[in-house]
């Protein structure tokens, strides 16, 4: 018995092709996880024949209508592959097709146009919005079934290969992170041994970074700064912070811990940990072969948050802008927390009492505009102090 399928205008001639012949494509699939087809067309009996061919193979859905077929799919309904007629009423197929592509849950299914039409035109439009493949009425049920197929699989390449690139970005995702915490937890571990070293606390690791990621985000829309604070190097500056007294692991306990007023030698001992400090991480950086940004960050606040913006200070004495940024601003956040912290040679003093000290270094041990930002921020900077205090008793001693 010969196939036939309507056409708008009534019944077409018969396809050159038996019901028997359809049965060559074998559905090598589980038949649990069989791919689900929806077919579009407004001939009851275009749908019916659709139906007998495909559902051996495939689960079938039917929509009467554009608009239907919109219904199923808005239902949530999982579909795999869309055979969808050209020629409705009302909503034709290249409408539908428009419609497809603005529903998330339906622009990646495969869309194959069933059409009558010929014109060369009409099949490059259609594939121009978006359809995969083209089946020309009077249909052959063998080659529907191929395409049908030969489609599908490319879909179910397409999602395995959308798939294990996401686990891909996951697994990624979830070893930079991983490598972030070791990361970090290497960085404070390095910068608590140094600050230990001269009876400082993990508070003031904490405390330092705080400061300088209030000023850096207080400064970012400043126009002398936007450039360089983004977000981005906002978040490495808050990284690299804690490693702005490595070097501290260079100088003698007797220098570190001396509560009195140290001699020139043993200052100028004293100075060179900035250096110190700048060629660990630069040894660092060799063992790993690599530039790392925040490394690089590292090395400025290590070497250079000594350095005054009058040119007194050290290792090198440089002057305003010849200091990096990264230095300049991590100079004003350890004044200000060495100030309000104990030390073996000196008492802590209240924020009160350290405020002025800051404003006074404007112009000559700060850099104006970062002095400035700490006039209008200062209270913050009093609570971060209060948050990563170091005791109970300290904290209650500095509030104002």
């Amino acid at each position: 018995m010969p196939w036939h399928i309507c056409n708008k205008s009534g019944p077409s001639g018969p396809i050159c092709s038996t019901k028997s012949e359809a049965t060559i494509m074998l559905n090598l699939l589980d038949p649990d996880t069989k791919p689900t087809l929806l077919v579009v067309d407004d001939t009851p009996e275009n749908l019916s024949l659709l139906s007998a061919l495909l559902s051996p193979h495939y689960r079938v859905k039917v929509a009467i209508s554009g608009q239907r077929a919109l219904e199923i799919l808005s239902a949530g309904t999982r579909v795999d592959l869309i055979l969808l007629d050209v020629v409705m009423p009302q909503m034709d197929g290249y409408q539908v097709m428009q419609a497809l592509q603005e529903m998330p849950q339906a622009r990646e299914i495969p869309v194959i146009f069933l059409t009558a039409k010929v014109e060369e035109s009409a099949e490059a439009h259609g594939l121009a919005l978006g359809a995969v493949d083209y089946i020309h009425k009077p249909i052959t049920p063998a080659i529907v079934l191929a395409r049908v197929r030969n489609h599908l699989e490319l879909k179910a390449a397409r999602d395995l290969l959308h798939d294990q690139n996401a686990f891909l970005e996951q697994e990624v995702e979830r070893r930079t992170r991983e490598n972030e915490l070791i990361q970090n937890i290497t960085i404070h571990s390095l910068a608590s041994l140094a600050e230990t070293r001269d009876n400082e606390t993990g508070n003031h690791i904490l405390r330092t970074q705080h400061y300088v990621r209030l000023l850096a985000e207080t400064l970012c829309e400043h126009p002398r700064f936007r450039a360089e604070l983004t977000p981005k190097t906002i978040d490495l500056l808050f990284k690299s912070a804690p490693l702005h007294d490595i070097g501290k692991v260079g100088v003698p306990d007797r220098i570190l811990l001396k509560p009195g007023k140290l001699d020139a030698d043993e200052f100028a001992q004293m100075k060179h940990h900035s250096i110190l400090g700048k060629e660990a991480i630069v040894h660092a950086e060799e063992a790993l072969g690599v530039e790392v940004e925040f490394l690089r960050l590292a090395k400025e606040i290590a070497c250079y948050h000594h350095e005054k913006w009058d040119g007194t200070g050290y290792p090198y004495g440089l002057i305003g802008d010849e200091i990096p940024l990264s230095a300049r601003l991590m100079a004003l956040a350890d004044v200000y927390d060495a100030l309000i912290s104990k030390r073996c040679y000196k008492a802590a003093m209240s924020h009160q009492e350290v405020v002025p000290i800051i404003l006074a270094g404007r112009g000559n041990h700060f850099d104006p505009d970062i002095t400035d930002a700490f006039a209008r921020i200062h209270q913050q900077f009093h609570e971060i102090a209060l948050r990563y205090n170091d005791d109970k008793g300290e904290r209650e001693s500095n509030r104002d």
